[in-house]
């Protein structure tokens, strides 16, 4: 009985997320109020909670409750030994992976974009700039920002790469949503901007060294950022 209403439980969140009325970066509602809601045991929310993990829909904070990520997208994955994002070890792989295929994808783009496909990649670091406020509409011009940047490389692979990674690869602490976090986030979101346009302006004067060490630089404060803030939310 238990695992029939965990099952339904979690398909109710998960539908919820899917569809947007939760959207990326919004707060669960908190166990007490899932318990009185669905009138169920706390065992019942938290195991939901655990599936919605390890889909990659949710991350949990101790102390601070479950947040919404950028749902994966629809459908099977076709990248050999795909797997879900969910913990932080998972981010930290994922940006080391990243760091070797986003470094060379940044240096390609440098030395094959189009003024077209340069274009794209300044529209979507304009729109991450524009949704500073906005943490959900952050993230989705974030991963538009380092897709066009696999585009502009002119070899498909990276494009198909990122594709199949997701927008769960971008990684948006959770201290950005926390109220008295203001000050943090504003400095994260400058610090970002500032390491996207420089790999913009890398690509832009067909730099491929500094494209590339500029992107390496970028994942590599991603990892430290993400550290620090995992940090923070243990304390």
């Amino acid at each position: 009985m238990s695992r029939n209403l965990t099952a339904d439980l979690a398909a109710d969140l998960r539908n919820r997320i899917v569809e947007g009325t939760i959207q990326p970066g919004d707060k669960l509602p908190s166990e007490n109020t899932l318990i009185s809601e669905f009138r169920v045991s706390r065992t019942v929310v938290r195991s939901a909670l655990t599936r919605l993990q390890a889909e990659g829909l949710v991350e949990t904070e101790r102390g601070r409750g479950s947040f919404v990520l950028t749902p994966p997208l629809a459908g099977p994955s076709t990248m050999p030994g795909a797997r879900a994002v969910a913990t932080l070890e998972d981010r930290l792989h994922l940006l080391e992976f990243r760091m070797g295929v986003e470094g060379e994808s940044a240096a390609l783009a440098a030395k094959n974009r189009s003024e077209r496909q340069l274009k794209a990649v300044q529209g979507s670091l304009e729109e991450f700039m524009s949704n500073s406020g906005h943490p959900a509409h952050a993230m989705k011009s974030d991963y538009g920002f380092h897709r066009a940047i696999a585009a502009a490389t002119g070899n498909p692979y990276y494009s198909e790469c990122l594709a199949n990674l997701g927008p769960t690869m971008i990684a948006m602490p959770r201290t950005r949503l926390i109220t008295g976090a203001e000050d943090y986030a504003r400095d994260h979101f400058e610090q970002v901007t500032q390491e996207h346009r420089s790999i913009y302006a890398a690509i832009a004067e067909q730099d491929e060294p500094a494209a590339a060490a500029a992107m390496r630089n970028h994942l590599v404060n991603s990892r430290r950022r993400l550290i620090a803030a995992q940090r923070g939310a243990s304390d």
